[in-house]
């Protein structure tokens, strides 16, 4: 299933998306895409419909952040050994993690701005996972069991911010750095994670293309090796890492974002990502 949330910011319905890339209304099945809804007893409930018997929504309404109820946005660092060397450092022994502010959530297609004081702001097309039931020590021949689906990520970082200290979470969280869609779609339609191909462009380049084969550890490593150090409940989202080709990778020079700049994004099977680049309106 690919499921989603449709309408004006704040006043969202739940879709789900029919064959044709058609929105159909969720609304007198569930009433919101949240933790129990993308639990493995409320996925069960939704597989029982078919997309085409639900409501056909006309028009093209925004599409908002496909679920509600990420209490933990968390996030993996260098996970592409072609990234990390593209940044000028080591491959990781192990999983690089930090946290993204919950407050940078940002539906998929909506404005990124531009903090104040920004001189840097770059992009990263990432694959991100979530969720479906609290999960503590997870094996990981365990893992793949907590997760709901898959979506794109955009994890929109200020490298000026990201790099003053050895904690990257103010060059990550500023608001509107975390675009998520467009659709959540469930794992019975990605069987293999660890194959997608993924890309970015920004102003109609081609900045970043590759695939979740060349991660460093794996979806089902990155969930069990999370949950070793904290707990992971319904909606908590993973965003698991980027390609290179990255503004700040870029030779001879960095090339970094401004305001007017327009980045397209997706991953295959799960969707693409618009988002115009504005600057700070205060």
């Amino acid at each position: 299933m690919k499921l989603c949330r449709y309408g004006k910011n704040g006043f969202e319905k739940p879709g789900m998306i029919d064959a044709q890339g058609n929105i159909r209304d969720l609304s007198a099945v569930v009433e919101q895409i949240d933790q129990g809804t993308i639990s493995p007893a409320g996925l069960a409930k939704l597989r029982k419909f078919k997309a085409e018997t639900l409501p056909l929504v006309k028009g093209e309404p925004r599409l908002g952040v496909p679920y509600i109820g990420i209490s933990k946005f968390v996030a993996i660092g260098l996970n592409y050994a072609d990234h990390a060397r593209e940044a000028n450092m080591p491959i990781p022994p192990e999983p690089v993690v930090f946290m993204k502010a919950t407050t940078c959530i940002n539906g998929p297609n909506d404005k990124v701005v531009i903090p104040r004081n920004s001189t840097k702001l770059d992009w990263e097309v990432e694959l991100g996972v979530v969720i479906c039931k609290k999960a503590q020590y997870v094996p990981e021949d365990k893992a793949l069991d907590y997760v709901a689906g898959y979506c794109v990520v955009n994890d929109v970082s200020e490298r000026a911010f990201q790099l003053q200290s050895s904690q990257w979470d103010k060059g990550k969280g500023c608001d509107t750095f975390g675009p998520i869609g467009p659709w959540l779609v469930t794992t019975d339609e990605i069987r293999d994670p660890q194959n997608l191909d993924m890309w970015l462009d920004v102003n109609g380049l081609r900045m970043q293309k590759g695939n979740t084969r060349t991660m460093i550890f794996g979806v089902a490593k990155l969930v069990s090796y999370c949950s070793q150090f904290m707990t992971l409940l319904p909606g908590d989202i993973i965003t698991t890492g980027t390609p290179p080709g990255v503004g700040m990778g870029m030779k001879p020079d960095p090339v970094f974002l401004k305001p007017g700049d327009v980045i397209n994004l997706g991953i295959q099977g799960l969707g693409e990502q618009r988002q115009d680049v504005v600057a700070y309106p205060g």
